[in-house]
């Protein structure tokens, strides 16, 4: 079983759609990409060669070449989100196998207004949020007795569980985030009927276009990617914390999967793009207000705010790399994955031991394979499927 593994190297943003899209269409079929870590708040852009366009944030980035998903035990599902991407990936693609772990989390309308409740009450100590409720629904599984898994989403344990949760446990997350007075907004929005029903049409639909399994159905593949969320400095144990997911980001979930189906290496692929991004709140250590460039896909919004650029930081990526690599025994074979190089001009500035300098950018891949201490550098020159990927 051929294996890749595609990380953010960086705040997330970084391409890794367009990488995995890249993988997929390469690999031997049957292929399936594993999401394994993170959730719904994932903005995966892929664009094929006849002008089709989807952003990802279920359904794996292989989809358009026919690749299955698969959701492991280690994503957020969100069934308001997955059946809106659901519905409209199926106007421009045929639909591919979508697999689902029985474990897999399923977040609840109560997980996500908890989640924008809190961030608002923080105000201008947001930790930093899509306002999907990710980390509340993480936060949630961590007290026991409030579970939402994917096995039992067709069942009435499901609904006796989220009415449980609306009674219990809100109170109880609410008080420990220290709001006593909720909004008036909250109050209405969790009496909601229209809400609670829409999240039953939605999680319908989610239960149907799914199939619920194990990891040993991925032993039936004979390629395998690994679809990450988010990127390295995102990581629920980075230093940034508490401006971090909650989510491992790395290579620590792939581990535990591969374990699972018998993978003792794979490709590694760390993404980042030819500059430094960041949405929302946080450390951006090289952030520049002067600098700016064309995305379409990470729009402004109430939750995460304007997407933030900075240069390139090859300290901080060689530093990330080489700690993701220390917590695992698997043997990787590495590589960067450079996208967004023709946005750059003819020389790019970065941040390289410990100084900012300028260099000519078709220097950039030679750099960062040494400084970073990676195999090779795959450099992508264009938002195209395949168009101008080369190997330094």
């Amino acid at each position: 079983m051929k294996a890749t593994a595609v990380i953010g190297a960086n705040f997330g943003d970084e391409g890794k759609g367009r990488i995995v899209d890249h993988f997929a269409a390469s690999a031997d079929a049957p292929c399936v990409v594993i999401r394994y870590n993170g959730g719904a708040q994932a903005g995966h852009t892929v664009v094929t060669p006849d002008g089709r366009r989807h952003v990802f944030s279920h359904i794996g980035s292989g989809s358009f070449v026919g690749a299955s998903t698969y959701l492991s035990e280690f994503f957020i599902a969100n069934p308001f989100l997955f059946a809106k991407e659901f519905v409209k990936l199926k106007k421009v693609s045929h639909s591919a196998d979508i697999y689902c772990h029985e474990y897999t989390p399923i977040s609840t309308p109560y997980d996500m207004l908890l989640n924008r409740e809190a961030e608002t009450w923080r105000g201008n100590q947001r930790h930093g949020s899509c306002g999907y409720g990710v980390a509340e629904t993480v936060e949630r599984l961590c007290r026991g007795g409030f579970s939402t898994f994917a096995k039992d989403i067709l069942t009435n344990g499901f609904r006796d569980t989220l009415a449980k949760i609306k009674a219990e446990y809100v109170p109880q997350r609410l008080a420990r985030l220290g709001i006593r007075k909720p909004s008036d907004w909250f109050r209405d929005s969790i009496e909601c009927d229209g809400l609670l029903s829409e999240y039953y049409n939605n999680l319908e639909l989610m239960g149907q276009s799914i199939k619920i399994t194990r990891s040993g159905v991925l032993k039936t593949f004979k390629s395998v990617v690994f679809e990450g969320a988010q990127g390295l400095c995102l990581d629920e144990r980075h230093r940034f914390f508490p401006h971090v997911t909650r989510s491992k980001t790395g290579l620590t979930n792939i581990e535990t999967i591969c374990e699972h189906v018998g993978i003792r290496s794979l490709d590694v692929l760390y993404v980042s793009r030819a500059y430094l991004t960041r949405h929302g709140v946080g450390p951006l250590p090289t952030e520049d207000a002067n600098l700016e460039y064309e995305d379409t896909t990470n729009t402004e919004n109430e939750w995460q705010g304007k997407l933030r650029f900075g240069c390139l930081d090859i300290d901080l990526m060689a530093e990330n790399i080489k700690e993701d690599l220390g917590r695992v025994s698997l043997k990787a074979h590495t590589a960067i994955a450079l996208t967004c190089f023709d946005q750059i001009a003819s020389h790019v500035t970065i941040k390289c031991k410990m100084q900012t300098k300028e260099i000519d950018k078709d220097a950039l891949p030679k750099l960062l394979a040494g400084d970073v201490g990676v195999d090779r550098v795959i450099v992508s020159r264009s938002p195209g499927r395949l168009a101008e990927t080369e190997q330094q």
